[in-house]
């Protein structure tokens, strides 16, 4: 599997108090643990797990998921900003891996 590569579109300005459409896409192959290879051996489990967002470190979204979500899981949701800040995103595997990505965003 290559490393996963998280992509994420938060707009580069708002209005204070506006509600905004943050999108998300990590490329992982989310292996499921339910295939076999060409053995006939289990193909271990490997999904994000996790998936988190904050702002300014305060939470916006948060879930956890499960293996019949999607290779390449995309996410899109609002938040509303009153003030400039960051976003920070970060996945997390069945291996303890984590992937992270963080958008600036300036509210006028």
């Amino acid at each position: 599997m290559a490393t996963p590569k998280p992509r994420v579109k938060v707009p580069k300005t708002a209005s204070a108090g506006e509600v905004i459409v943050l999108k998300t896409l990590i490329s992982h192959d989310m292996e499921s643990g339910q295939r076999k290879d060409k053995e006939g051996k289990v193909i271990p489990r490997q999904i994000i797990n996790k998936f988190s967002c904050e702002f300014n470190g305060q939470p916006v979204f948060s879930c956890d998921l499960d293996p019949a979500i999607s290779a390449n899981p995309y996410f899109e949701f609002t938040a509303k900003v009153t003030e400039s800040g960051t976003f920070k995103f970060t996945w997390v595997d069945d291996n303890g891996s984590t992937y992270s990505d963080e958008q600036k965003i300036d509210v006028k």
